[in-house]
């Protein structure tokens, strides 16, 4: 498969491997809302963060849509948007593959781009989600009619569609909308309601779907060139006796079949976005203007009916969304209005500016964007975390500050490469929880225990931070026999991480116990 080079490609490529390990660390003042959500939105690098996220969202994401810079050579108020062809792609490169662990086997992930970096994109996205894995170039009519001072203006971006796996790609129908169920009609009073008619003709030529319909005015019709009927004669037979073929108001016409509105179960969608039915510039402008007034705008978000398309399509009430370049937060609004839960991240000022005041508009049930048609009436919350310190210093060693917790989701990612869900319960009198909790209730630590879990019948134990109940330094962190005793019980192998082993190899292999040692033993990238 074909692949990009450009100057800094072999070091980007070990970017996302040797990003730190941070913590989040929740600001509530700047949180709002339920304090039991899920909803996350996060201010600091976005490589930083979606490293951070990994030890307890990897695989669990439904949903990614990004508005990455698009390399305009432009320069925005809000972020910079000139970065050289080379920077652009070190940049988007490592993110991308971080983005695609934390994406679920049956998720999708969509970009919007534009035709200055668009075409390179797609083989990046090639390389990293895997080219049979591609699913749609969507077309999104950004405008309502040309620019004047250009000769041939752009009137459309792009928006990438990739999946985990194809294979396991689930996407939902668009509901009917009002100007779609406007179409239907009944003009022979059909008990079953209002119906719109499709073609009975199929491409090519099929035997069995070559034969004469006779209509009630006694009109004889063959296939058209080229092509056959839809269905064979017996069904065919089978929807006339049941009224559901149309002939014209005469019963003349060339056979038609009806599709009745109570039945329709969600329309189809293509790759051709009009603005009539997503927004535009103008529509995502004037939005943001209604939130934020015109001295404080943002350069270029997008309309919050194009992010309902997608969310339409690519998830379902409850499912996770992630947006790792959050802009104005019209991603995060959308989803919160839409019932999803969510994941933000914006590294500049404006996640305390723009985003955080605009989610709190939402909850407050404010009545732009979206709101009407989706009934919109408010409630809700989110949590306001900002990265911390490195889980690791740079020679390796772990941070005297981080918590058991934090270290045990980093060893448990590091080992399974699956999120560390423990139950949640509430931390012990002193202890603090620098993490979110995938398994609800925003922050948690899940049960305090030196068993992290069990994984393909190898049960994964940590000594560490006097989790077994001894507060010295090394109380409990050594493995002894009288520590194996008190370490929850597995019939299989074990793999035990600690400050150091009172047993011989021997009486590991008799125990069945790989013994890891901190923090030698732990990847700190």
């Amino acid at each position: 498969m074909p692949t990009l080079t450009w100057l800094t490609r072999e070091y980007d490529l070990k970017t996302s491997r040797n990003a730190p390990y941070r913590l989040l660390e929740e600001a509530p003042e700047l949180s709002a809302g339920a304090t039991d959500t899920e909803n996350m939105l996060i201010q600091g690098d976005n490589l930083d963060a979606l490293k951070a996220l990994l030890p307890y969202y990897a695989g669990q994401v439904k949903c990614i849509y990004i508005d990455p810079p698009y390399n305009t050579r432009s320069a925005f108020e809000h972020y910079d948007d000139n970065l050289e062809h080379s920077q652009w792609l070190a940049m988007i490169y490592p993110r991308l593959e971080l983005l695609r662990e934390l994406l679920a086997e049956d998720g999708s992930i969509w970009v919007s781009i534009d035709d200055n970096e668009g075409h390179y994109l797609k083989v990046v996205m090639d390389e990293v989600f895997g080219r049979r894995n591609f699913v749609a170039n969507v077309l999104w009519q950004k405008r309502t009619s040309p620019e004047a001072r250009l000769a041939l203006g752009a009137a459309h971006d792009h928006i990438l569609v990739y999946g985990k796996f194809t294979d396991s790609l689930l996407l939902n129908k668009l509901s009917v909308s009002e100007d779609q169920a406007a179409s239907y009609k009944n003009p022979d009073n059909d008990p079953r309601g209002p119906w719109a008619s499709t073609d009975f003709t199929a491409q090519g030529w099929r035997p069995n779907q070559m034969y004469v319909i006779t209509t009630p005015g006694d009109i004889q019709y063959e296939p058209p060139g080229g092509r056959c009927w839809s269905n064979i004669e017996p069904e065919f037979l089978r929807l006339k006796k049941e009224g559901r073929m149309w002939f014209g108001k005469d019963g003349k016409a060339r056979p038609r079949v009806k599709t009745y509105l109570s039945e329709v179960q969600g329309i189809s969608a293509w790759t051709w976005w009009i603005n009539k039915e997503v927004g535009h510039n103008q529509e995502s402008k004037k939005e943001i203007i209604q939130l934020f007034g015109t001295t404080d705008a943002f350069d270029t978000p997008k309309p919050e009916r194009l992010l309902k398309r997608i969310l339409e399509i690519a998830t379902k009430p409850g499912d996770l969304v992630l947006d790792s370049f959050l802009g104005s937060g019209t991603t995060a609004a959308v989803a919160h209005k839409m019932g999803r839960r969510y994941i933000g991240i914006e590294m500049g000022d404006h996640a305390v500016t723009h985003c955080a005041p605009r989610l709190q508009k939402v909850i407050d049930g404010e009545q732009g964007g979206i709101s009407s048609a989706v009934n919109w009436q408010g409630g809700g919350g989110f949590r306001f975390y900002r990265l911390g310190e490195a889980i690791f210093d740079d020679d390796g060693r772990i941070n005297k500050n981080i918590h058991f917790a934090t270290l045990a989701a980093h060893v448990w990612f590091s080992e399974t490469k699956t999120p560390w869900n423990p139950p949640s319960q509430p931390p012990p009198a002193g202890e603090r929880s620098h993490v979110p909790s995938p398994s609800g209730g925003g922050l948690g630590w899940g049960k305090l225990s030196p068993l992290l879990g069990i994984h393909n019948n190898t049960a994964y134990y940590l000594l560490y931070n006097g989790i077994l109940g001894d507060k010295r330094p090394d109380g409990g962190n050594v493995l002894t026999s009288k520590v194996l005793a008190l370490l929850p019980p597995h019939n299989g192998p074990k793999v035990i991480y600690g400050e150091s082993s009172r047993f011989s190899a021997e009486r590991l292999k008799l125990e069945g116990i790989t013994f890891k040692q901190t923090p030698y033993d732990i990847k700190a990238r």
